[in-house]
């Protein structure tokens, strides 16, 4: 079997997570924003409509695992959904962001539909397109290079996203009205999105086959994950992660507008950079930076250690920066790099323990059900999201945010509160989980050694079988 990964598939690989995580950026930085200062619903109603529609997107996602663990097609059981879902990916998204004119429950009834349309059809694109790292190759370092590339590729996606949504809408609110301008700009960044996942469909391919080729019933699948500990460690980690990241995402907006409240960094020709903007391109450029630094590190000190330091170091930063006065530019955009060079670190390596598990559930059981694994790591990633985004539209509610209004004390300190100490809250808990993670690097190898044996016994049980019946 093939163990070399070329460069241009690794590309192709990365495109993907680059479609992705345009969206899921603009989603996590943008929609709550967009919900309460452009559409004009209540803080309080999104983030209770972000619980519920989440909840259930949540819960497809191992659904979605189930059926590409049984799809069988020419192109394998994972890239048929990245070609079909292409389109409606962005068809959907524009429809996400589009304001219509209806009363305030009608919005509301509307955003409630198209969000949870979203989260299905990216769910439908993004669990088979994660199942990709189980397939392309069992080599445990060459699933750490990808996961990288997947993670480099998905940082320049967000960070493509962040630099052009607020200047365009900026640009296109100059001849058109703020809700069209918005959704004009996401359309843009929709057919980005559309193209870059065709191509991840054509350049990647599917290696990796179960050592039996055998139709296994959803009780014993499940049966096998429940009984999984570390895929359950794994679950929690990513959770919490999730929790850190989208509250302090969430948060930012609100955080320069209504507390920082100096609004242009600098100008290109017409087109004027917030220090939103900014502050976000400077969040996914050290993202980058993480993940790019994240396989060497983790194949020199191993990625449960590797973890466990990028995690610690962002908590005590995270922690240290509710303390930073809204004058201190220099040091708020200085914590936000080394935040999110730690944040970029972990991401790649959650990716490849996953792969790592897919791997453990087959040794010990002799069935594969990669789909199904790795659906529950876009089940955590969308959980935490769940919880983070739930808990900011609430918690700007409970401080007494007013959307488009001069924020009191408390609505201020609360928005602060958002960026450091509550976010901290969920990257202890990931250290928590992830230090009672058992897979080691040495006992990883033994596996994946182990494996390559009994598939090539398979296979030649399987060729003398076929002899003997020629």
């Amino acid at each position: 079997m093939q163990n070399k990964i070329s460069l241009k598939e690794k590309i192709g690989y990365g495109f993907g997570d680059m479609a992705s995580s345009m969206f899921w950026k603009l989603f996590g930085m943008y929609l709550l924003f967009f919900y309460t200062d452009v559409m004009g619903i209540a803080a309080a109603a999104v983030g209770t409509m972000f619980l519920i529609t989440r909840i259930w997107d949540t819960l497809f996602d191992p659904v979605v695992g189930i059926m590409t663990d049984r799809t069988h097609s020419r192109w394998g059981k994972f890239r048929p959904y990245i070609l079909y879902m292409a389109i409606p990916f962005g068809v959907i998204g524009v429809l996400t962001f589009t304001t219509p004119s209806f009363t305030g429950s009608g919005k509301l009834v509307y955003a409630y539909i198209t969000y949870s349309l979203m989260m299905m059809i990216y769910s439908l694109i993004n669990v088979p397109y994660a199942s990709l790292l189980g397939v392309i190759s069992p080599n445990t370092k060459e699933r750490n290079t990808l996961a990288s590339f997947r993670m480099s590729f998905a940082f320049a996606g967000s960070f493509i996203a962040l630099a052009l949504l607020e200047p365009m809408v900026n640009t296109f609110s100059k001849s058109m009205n703020l809700q069209t301008s918005w959704q004009l700009a996401v359309a843009v960044i929709a057919v980005m999105c559309v193209l870059l996942f065709l191509l991840c469909f054509a350049w990647v391919k599917e290696r990796v086959q179960p050592i039996k080729e055998e139709q296994t019933s959803l009780r014993e699948d499940l049966r096998d994950l429940a009984q999984n500990r570390p895929w359950w460690i794994l679950l929690g980690a990513g959770i919490a992660a999730l929790i850190f990241n989208s509250i302090r995402d969430g948060a930012t907006l609100y955080y320069f507008k209504y507390y920082v409240t100096t609004t242009s960094a600098f100008s290109i020709g017409d087109m004027q950079i917030p220090y939103s903007t900014l502050y976000l391109m400077v969040g996914q450029g050290a993202n980058i930076i993480g993940v790019i630094i994240a396989s060497p590190i983790a194949n020199k000190f191993g990625k449960k250690n590797t973890y466990l330091s990028a995690m610690l170091v962002s908590s005590v930063l995270s922690i240290l920066f509710y303390w930073l006065g809204k004058d201190q530019l220099t040091l708020i955009f200085t914590f936000q790099l080394l935040i999110s060079i730690c944040a970029g670190l972990i991401f790649p390596l959650l990716w490849s323990m996953y792969a790592d598990i897919a791997d453990y559930s087959e040794w010990k059981t002799g069935r594969r059900a990669t789909g199904l694994i790795f659906s529950s790591s876009s089940m955590s990633q969308k959980f935490g999201w769940t919880i983070g985004g739930a808990l900011t539209g609430w918690l700007l509610s409970a401080f007494g945010f007013q959307a488009n209004a001069v924020q009191g004390e408390s609505a201020q300190t609360g928005i602060v509160l958002m960026l450091s100490i509550l976010p901290a809250v969920g990257s202890i808990l990931s250290i928590v989980f992830i230090a009672l993670y058992p897979l080691s690097e040495a006992k990883i190898t033994g596996i994946t050694n182990d494996l390559a044996d009994r598939r090539k016994k398979s296979q030649h049980e399987n060729s003398i079988e076929t002899s003997a019946a020629g």
